[in-house]
């Protein structure tokens, strides 16, 4: 350490042996060998911080002669002094007095050219702190930029920022260009004193020398731009703007802007400057952001390929085809279709950042996006063109999914573009980073914004014919919305026929425009509105639409009424009209216009049914008065509540709710209504106007069997089991999910309402707010305030005994106990017509006597046979009654057949009680605690007339898709026999009435059946299925086709055929597969149509394996093995399709001469394209079966554990290989990209730690202190293909992860010879990575 004293001693050595040297003119070296013998004596280390601000103090501006710039430049080339910190100081001394030292100026410029472009950053020397310290003092750099500066990469990266600022500044000042645009923290020259520039000043200098520095002065602004140019452009610096570009946006974009600015004022400038270089420079900021990187994997790939054409006999062949990237879409909308699963997430919401992600993830236009959108709509409703029957969503919500859906996902996808545009413009820099990004896009698209890219796509649409075909029950609406178009732009008159063919595409541009998408400019497109030669068959009558008869103020007649019902409506104002009479109106007027509101236009008001489904919602939770206390407000609203809830229970409507993500709001109003409902004692029931009941025990069953339908509660027995992840399957199970939801979307909503200007789709879905008038009457609604199931206490008793009830067996009841009276009291409602006059009670059940309780059987009067209790006080007996009756028949005591009656009473008399008995009954079933029943049709009833062919249809229908399950037996000896619980209950279900009014009860009551016998032992299934066929026959090909799905619950051999069967039939492969499935592959062969009544002398048609796997693994007990499976099939298509490649050539069939895998006859194209599929369907399966956390597993487990353990060696190409693990890495960034998406998102903090993690691994791979299992290049291309993939598609997961854990990778690529990969990962890694990325592009 150099002592103060000593370190004046050697700096005035320093001083006087430059000025011996300069007297001398001594060279440059020589003075620098003097200089080190100074520094050497003294001990002072090199590069020296002291030494820099001893010479430039000494040059500026008292020595300022030629030969000291040369002593500097040697400092500098011979590393005596640090480089950056001397272009530092003398960037804040010579620029402020470029006018008066022009001479100094253009030497500095020289030196800045020099040196600027080879920096040393290491940190390794002891000086790094002092150079960064004093670099950040000359320049005030954390002051400038507001952050710390204690690195040396950063302290370059705000340098060479600093320095261009200050150059564009000072030619725009000597341009003669003065404004508010110049940034006072980049004029430098406020920072010296003036004194320091008397003695370069020039007054008495002659003219001649004058001129000179005039030319001089003119000639340095030229080379300032140049010099501003060539940082720009040099690979090291642009990576320095690159990183303020991304890290310090501010001070970015006004740099731009002030660029900008020059150039548009070049022609007006006092000193005339060549506009081109201006353009010149600006185009160059524009290269040197090019945010793509170019990654050295796919030279990689390249090399694997000969020379030779790209065409290739397998592209047919095979079905590989650009369909593929949107493969997603397909199963995600199919997925969507399967009724039973009711989803409390928004449908838009996935779709829009399934959008995002693929469109980023394949590197599409956005027109390219949009036409996958809707080509994939479009296959979902074809797939319906041959329906089967059942209690399933059919044709209405598929349209609802291509008509109200995906229009919905491109207003939210166009309207995340306005924002961008609409936060740039209101910002006075300007977002220029975000414009140079849509600047890309648009030359991606050639068409100038997402909007373009819409009208672009539904142009081109109109190519695909045969999807657009309209089916028959929709080629009216679709012949009207092409009359539309006709009538607009025909001058003719309309005369109720029209000689136009309308199709799908003419109902997606009426959609498009009632959502403002499109305007009716759309009807002048090329080909929209055609015309034949002879007129339809079929043409439109003229007929009066009932909607303008209501607007006009008609009187509501029945017959008017019936027409509002079924005829759908066509905007908000009608709308509207409707729930505003529902809320104020009469009481006949407001069960109308509820029942007008849940019909046509809630399933088929394609053009207004967001609007729809948001005024139904509000139906459910009227405004309530805050100081009013009981239960009186709600009932008030019996009949209005009444008339929704009897409209919007059935299968469609819930499927509807459900797509549109408002099961949580629903759940939150339905609440209240059980817990008001229940908790009142029955009256006289009420005579609506249209002559229906309105009872409390109607009202409440009907919302607490749709509040247990949205909460899914019959796959609890089941489904508490694990699912093989070590936690209960999914937090849906959980009725707290659902309000957890609902308050999550009202907080998000109140700052939602805090922004003036609402955007279409958010307007659209947000609850109608109370009106002013009622908020200053203390009005409120349940969507105002958060819920919590604390809120409601008698709600809770009955979930907490339900969840008890899964749990354990009951507990005995002691006599005289509220629960044991009433009870009792249910059990002499249910038997008092048994001719014995003895019926069962919890006390003689208990002690196995029949004696008879204190309630006498044989007083049949009212009052006996219908207590008078609470809705909540009969659920609370329920299982007790259940118990006791089943007890009672599994000794005899009752028959299977008063069993039976008994429960149906019970259900007639509390429809909700369903619910209760087959929770009870599936929890028994699980126990196995009861002796079976034999189903003989004596005591039960017997499915023998048709089990046999049940069973051969199943069979046949798993054998169609490639699954052989042996344990299939069909036939045999054995008697069919039911576990006791659930030979009650589908005899309970097997009576009850199949109409429009009972879907909710018949839906619980099946979907509980289902469950439950899915879960026992074969033929179990097989035999309700017979059963429930010989009730219903024409739900035939439902119940079958839905008892094959259940075989997979129990046996994962079914599960990995089947999914072989999906890349076989995906990928065109016929070895193991059937040959009724389509040879060609794709999402015809996967997805198909569906099911079939029509095409098989079984029954029934081959099921698509795709529907059948989306059926199927809602059941599955155990998914993590999925993962597993689903990576091992994705990484052999390579190997099978090169094998399968070399068979057909070997067979002697010409593949022409394509770009071939090297040592392999096998087209490269092809073989990619094979890979996207894979890779594609690969990661939808598994994102759709498990979501989150089964992705999360193989990010964390599977693929670890796959590459570190041991493969069978075969003998192989490395372009194979290298193929292979290309293929895996597309997989599990697309299974990343598809779950977690590309943007900031609620996920971003689990994603970081999970994208983290496998970072980690695959850094700890690389150090080679693993033993991979698999190949080398296998290895290797999947490093390289995932972290490309992750660096140009989703920049955001890089910055998420821990700075250390880039750090280490990035230096474990250095060492694969990968800087460049290093370098762009670091780039993305947020402020904290600009030091390490600045010093490691210093490096090379």
């Amino acid at each position: 350490m150099v002592s103060e004293e000593e370190g004046w001693v050697w700096q005035q050595q320093v001083v006087e042996v430059t000025r011996v040297c300069q007297e001398q003119r001594d060279t440059p070296l020589l003075w620098a060998v003097e200089v080190s013998k100074c520094l050497r004596g003294a001990a002072v280390s090199m590069p020296s911080v002291e030494l820099g601000h001893l010479l430039i103090s000494h040059l500026c501006w008292s020595n300022n002669g030629p030969i000291l710039w040369k002593y500097i430049d040697q400092a500098m080339s011979s590393s005596m002094t640090p480089s950056l910190l001397i272009l530092a100081l003398l960037t804040s001394r010579v620029i402020p007095y470029r006018q008066i030292q022009p001479e100094a100026y253009r030497l500095y410029l020289e030196l800045l050219g020099r040196y600027s472009f080879s920096l040393a950053l290491t940190n390794t020397t002891s000086t790094s702190k002092k150079i960064v310290e004093a670099v950040d003092d000359a320049l005030q750099l954390s002051k400038t930029y507001g952050i710390p500066v204690t690195e040396l990469g950063k302290a370059a990266v705000l340098f060479t920022l600093t320095v261009v600022s200050t150059l564009v500044n000072a030619v725009a000042e000597d341009s003669g260009l003065q404004g508010r645009w110049l940034e006072k923290q980049y004029r430098l020259g406020g920072n010296v004193g003036q004194h320091d520039m008397v003695k370069g000043a020039d007054e008495d200098v002659n003219e001649k020398r004058h001129q000179h520095r005039e030319h001089l002065r003119r000639t340095n602004i030229v080379m300032a731009i140049e010099m501003v140019r060539k940082l720009m452009e040099h690979k090291k610096t642009s990576t320095f703007f690159r990183l303020a570009c991304r890290n310090m946006t501010e001070q970015w974009s006004g740099l731009c802007q002030r660029l900008q600015v020059l150039e548009a004022h070049s022609s007006s400038l006092s000193l005339k400057i060549d506009g081109g270089l201006f353009t010149q420079l600006v185009g160059s900021i524009q290269r040197s952001l090019s945010l793509d990187y170019q990654p050295s994997q796919h030279q990689a790939i390249r090399a694997l390929i000969d020379s030779g054409s790209r065409t290739s006999a397998f592209g047919h062949r095979y079905g590989v085809g650009r369909a593929s990237t949107w493969l997603p879409f397909d199963l995600f909308m199919e997925d969507t279709m399967d009724g039973r699963q009711v989803s409390a997430k928004s449908t838009i919401e996935s779709l829009t950042e399934l959008t995002k992600s693929l469109q980023a993830v394949h590197g599409a236009s956005w027109q390219e996006a949009f036409l996958g959108l809707w080509t994939a709509a479009l296959r979902l409703v074809q797939r319906e063109r041959d329906p089967i029957e059942g209690p399933i969503p059919h044709l209405d919500s598929r349209l609802c999914i291509l008509l109200c859906i995906t229009p919905l996902v491109i207003v939210s996808i166009i309207e995340e573009e306005d924002r961008i545009l609409q936060a740039a413009k209101n910002n006075t820099l300007g977002n220029v980073a975000n414009a140079y990004e849509h600047d890309k896009e648009r030359k991606v698209m050639g068409l100038g914004t997402r909007h373009a890219a819409l009208v672009s796509s539904l142009q081109i649409l109109g190519q695909f014919d045969e999807l657009l075909k309209p089916p028959e029950s929709v080629v009216l609406a679709a012949n009207k919305a092409a009359l539309k178009a006709e009538s607009l732009v025909s001058t003719g008159s309309f005369d109720g026929l029209s000689s136009n063919v309308g199709n799908m595409r003419h109902l997606i541009v009426e959609a498009c425009i009632a959502r403002k998408l499109l305007d009716s400019s759309a009807y002048l497109w090329p080909g929209y509105v055609e015309r034949l030669a002879n007129p339809l068959s079929h043409s439109i009558p003229v007929q009066e639409f009932p909607w303008s008869a209501f607007m006009e103020g008609a009187p509501l007649s029945v017959s008017l009424k019936d027409a509002l019902i079924k005829t759908p409506a066509s905007s908000l104002e009608e709308l509207e009209k409707v729930y505003h009479i529902a809320m104020n109106g009469s009481e006949e007027e407001r069960s109308a216009m509820a029942s007008i509101l849940c019909g046509a236009s809630l399933i088929r008001g394609w053009n207004v049914q967001e609007h729809a489904v948001r005024l139904v919602v509000n139906l459910l939770s009227p405004p309530i008065p805050v100081d009013h206390h009981g239960s009186g407000s709600l009932l008030e609203h019996a009949p209005l509540l009444n008339a929704v809830l009897r409209a919007v229970t059935t299968h469609d409507n819930v499927h509807v709710l459900s797509l549109y993500g408002v099961v949580p709001q629903v759940a939150a109003a339905l609440m209240p209504i059980c817990e008001t409902f229940g908790s009142i004692l029955p009256t006289s029931p009420q005579i609506s106007s249209t002559g229906e009941e309105v009872s409390v025990y109607t009202i409440f069953s009907n919302a607490f069997l749709l509040l247990l339908r949205l909460w899914k509660f019959y796959g609890c027995a089941h489904a508490h089991g694990l699912s093989g992840m070590g936690a209960p399957v999914g937090t849906e199970l959980a009725l707290e999910y659902l309000l957890l939801l609902h308050n999550s979307r009202l907080t998000k909503d109140n700052e939602h309402y805090q922004v003036k200007e609402s955007l279409y789709l958010d307007s659209a879905l947000s609850q109608v707010p109370i009106p002013p008038e009622d908020q200053a009457l203390g009005v409120t609604s349940s969507f105002s305030k958060p819920l919590f199931i604390d809120s409601f206490p008698k709600l809770k008793v009955w979930y907490c005994q339900h969840q008890a009830c899964i749990a354990s067996t009951l507990s005995g009841l002691v006599p005289g106990n509220p629960v044991h009276q009433i009870a009792d009291r249910l059990l002499n409602m249910m038997y008092w017509k048994l001719g014995k006059g003895v019926p069962p009670t919890t006390t003689s059940v208990a002690s196995g006597s029949s004696s008879l309780s204190s309630s006498s059987g044989s007083a049949g009067g009212e009052t006996s046979r219908k207590p008078l209790l609470t809705a909540w006080e009969i659920l609370g007996a329920v299982p007790f009654v259940v118990d006791a009756v089943l007890t009672a028949c599994a000794h005899g005591k009752i028959s299977p057949r008063d069993l039976t009656t008994g429960l149906r009473d019970l259900v007639d008399f509390l429809p909700a009680s369903i619910a209760t008995i087959g929770s009870y009954f599936s929890a028994e079933v699980t126990r196995g605690v009861w002796k079976p029943a034999s189903m003989n049709g004596t005591d039960w009833p017997s499915p023998a007339a048709n089990l046999l062919s049940i069973e051969a249809v199943i069979k046949e229908i798993l054998a169609d898709t490639g699954v052989h399950v042996p344990s299939l037996v069909i036939g045999g000896n054995t008697p069919a026999t039911l576990p006791l619980p659930l030979a009650a209950l589908v005899s309970l279900t097997i009576t009850f009435k199949l109409d429009k009014h009972s879907e909710l009860m018949t839906g619980i009551a099946g979907s509980v059946l289902e469950t439950t016998a899915a879960g026992s032992p074969w033929p179990c299934m097989p035999i309700v299925a017979a059963l429930w066929c010989q009730k219903v026959r024409r739900w035939h090909d439902f119940i079958v086709f839905y008892s094959s799905c259940t075989v997979f619950m129990h046996d994962k051999h079914a599960v990995v055929q089947l999914l072989k069967s999906c890349f076989s039939a995906t990928l065109g492969s016929t070895n193991n597969l059937m040959s009724k499935l389509t040879v060609h592959g794709g999402i015809g062969a996967l997805l198909g149509h569906g099911y079939s009544s029509n095409s098989s002398p079984c029954g029934t048609a081959p099921a698509a394996p795709g529907v059948l796997y989306l059926r199927t693994y809602h059941s599955m007990y155990d998914i993590k093995f999925l993962a597993e499976e689903i990576l091992s099939l994705v990484a052999g298509v390579v190997r099978d399709f090169v094998t399968m490649g070399m068979n057909h050539q070997h067979s002697g069939q010409s593949l022409g001469a394509p770009q071939r895998l090297k040592s392999e006859n096998v087209s490269l194209e092809n073989a990619l394209e094979r890979s996207k599929q894979a890779s594609s369907l690969g990661a939808s399966l598994l994102c759709i079966s498990g979501g989150s956390e089964l992705v999360q597993m193989l990010y964390k487990e599977t693929l670890p554990t796959w590459f570190l353990s041991e493969k069978t060696k075969t003998k192989s190409a490395s372009s194979v290989s290298t193929l292979e693990g290309y293929t895996i890495a597309q997989f599990s960034f697309l299974c990343g990209a598809c779950t977690w998406g590309v943007d900031i998102s609620p996920s971003s903090k689990k994603r970081a730690q999970i994208v983290g993690t496998h970072m980690d691994f695959l850094a700890s791979a690389i150090d080679g202190n693993m033993s991979m299992g698999c190949e080398h290049p296998t290895w290797r291309a999947y490093v390289l293909g995932f972290l490309t993939m992750v660096i140009n598609c989703s920049p955001n997961w890089i910055c998420e992860v821990n700075i250390e854990i880039l750090k280490r990778l990035a230096t474990r690529l250095k060492w694969w010879h990968e800087p460049e990969l290093a370098l762009a990962l670091l780039e993305r890694g947020g402020p904290l990575a600009v030091s390490a990325a600045a010093e490691l592009v210093s490096s090379y």
